[in-house]
């Protein structure tokens, strides 16, 4: 699987572990091996693991920069496209900025509302403005 498709699927489980309540690791933990649902593969484990380590710092910096957006009223995909692209930003050394923005740019298009694709980019955009003073406070 390519690192879009696994992308997406971290954030299809960070998406229904929110609706249901549930923790997003111990959903994937669920999972990983079984052959009745579809396979995990190891960078969603790490995207997944990786949000949940980081949930607290990621909503805080995107309350402070989703413009005139509290997390709640965000569209729970939207939410799980940012965290995604969050982590990515500031925590995966291995993707590039303008890749993180780009993926979940495109996971959004795919996944979301017509307006979705510019509203990430624009949360993401702003955050990836600062992206080196985060990474050096992190």
């Amino acid at each position: 699987m390519g690192r879009r498709a696994l992308r997406r699927r971290a954030v299809e489980i960070l998406y229904e572990a929110a609706q249901r309540s549930a923790d997003p690791v111990s959903l994937v933990a669920e999972r990983v091996g079984r052959t009745e649902v579809d396979p995990v593969g190891d960078y969603t484990i790490s995207l997944i693991e990786g949000v949940a380590a980081h949930r607290e710092r990621i909503d805080e910096l995107l309350s402070e920069h989703a413009q005139g957006w509290t997390l709640e009223r965000m569209p729970p995909v939207d939410l799980a496209v940012l965290r995604v692209g969050v982590y990515e930003l500031l925590w995966a050394s291995d993707v590039p900025d303008p890749v993180a923005i780009d993926e979940a740019v495109g996971l959004a298009r795919e996944l979301s509302t017509d307006d979705s694709p510019r509203f990430v980019n624009g949360v993401l955009g702003r955050i990836g403005t600062i992206a080196d003073r985060l990474r050096a406070v992190l």
